[in-house]
């Protein structure tokens, strides 16, 4: 039987954590997660040439039919924890006024602080060319930046992507600053209007994922601070300035299914208080919020990323 947990996390709470949402952040969409029954769990790795060999299928009166080994690397990885707390003097908790709930606010407010340091986790997994084949990348400068309106062309950028991996793309993931530039380009909106004489005007998500011929378009809004502590704020979007273009299965899992990048759970998000006399005082109450996660990309041949598309 397993030990009990010396901090106990409580429903409530925790039910505040699960349901928060933040529209912002775009992590679970890109990186689904998949629940794992225990924190170290395994993963097959398959080489993606295998699924586009054709082997001799003919098979004779009397013969058997041909053989067929897939072969595949078992990797063996851990989820890691993540959590924050916040400490409420019970001074605070006395003096709250009617209809505020400390405790509560706290929970959302910590959970918003987890999400965005996984937002910040995936964007930087995906924001390190060593993350994608070298055939599966490219960076941008100059003229050919998407931000240059007169030179750049990324109907055709985007095309070549499109055409370059063996593996059908579902999404376009774009930074807001790399959306803007994007969603205006006067050759999206000729593309888009079918006009010469149109150049201005401002692209759809769906309207560019259409043209594209992919499901939908996932933009990347989030904002963070990198400065320390006494520090000057530095705030910056944690997406960047680039573009990818992924395929997103939500229904894969680690032993089928194509996805470019999946989210392991272990658990669900948790939260509780426990009261700590130690709090200023009178005491109070430390509010904490966690959950057990690894990213993984299972499939780099299924992403494609566009490095610096606008200046």
């Amino acid at each position: 039987m397993a030990p009990q947990a010396p901090f106990e996390f409580k429903p409530r709470e925790s039910g505040i954590a699960i349901a928060y949402r933040n529209d912002d952040y775009i992590a679970d969409i890109i990186s689904p997660r998949i629940i794992v029954p225990q924190s170290q769990f395994d993963y097959r790795e398959y080489s993606i040439d295998q699924a586009f060999r054709i082997p001799d299928t003919k098979v004779g009166r009397t013969s058997r039919p041909n053989e067929v080994e897939y072969t595949s690397t078992l990797k063996t990885v851990s989820t890691e924890d993540y959590g924050l707390e916040d400490p409420i003097p019970y001074k605070d908790v006395m003096n709250q006024v009617p209809g505020v709930d400390l405790a509560s606010d706290a929970v959302e407010a910590l959970t918003d602080d987890v999400m965005r340091d996984r937002e910040l986790r995936v964007a930087t997994t995906m924001s390190t060319l060593a993350t994608f084949p070298t055939t599966n990348r490219v960076t941008l400068s100059g003229t050919s930046q998407f931000s240059d309106f007169t030179n750049s062309d990324p109907v055709g950028t985007i095309t070549t992507a499109l055409d370059s991996a063996p593996v059908t793309f579902t999404h376009l993931v774009a930074g807001q600053l790399a959306w803007t530039k994007l969603r205006t380009h006067p050759k999206i909106i000729n593309a888009l209007f079918g006009n010469a004489g149109v150049t201005n005007g401002m692209a759809s998500q769906q309207a560019v994922a259409d043209f594209f011929g992919l499901k939908g378009c996932v933009i990347g809004k989030g904002w963070y601070d990198s400065s320390k502590e006494g520090q000057a704020a530095a705030r910056s979007y944690i997406w960047g300035k680039h573009v990818w273009l992924l395929r997103v299965d939500p229904l894969a899992n680690f032993r089928k299914g194509l996805s470019f990048m999946m989210t392991a759970q272990f658990g669900k998000k948790v939260a509780g208080t426990r009261e700590d006399p130690d709090i200023g005082l009178y005491g109070g109450i430390r509010v904490r919020v966690g959950e057990s996660v690894k990213e993984v990309v299972v499939a780099n041949l299924a992403g494609y990323f566009i490095q610096n598309a606008v200046a």
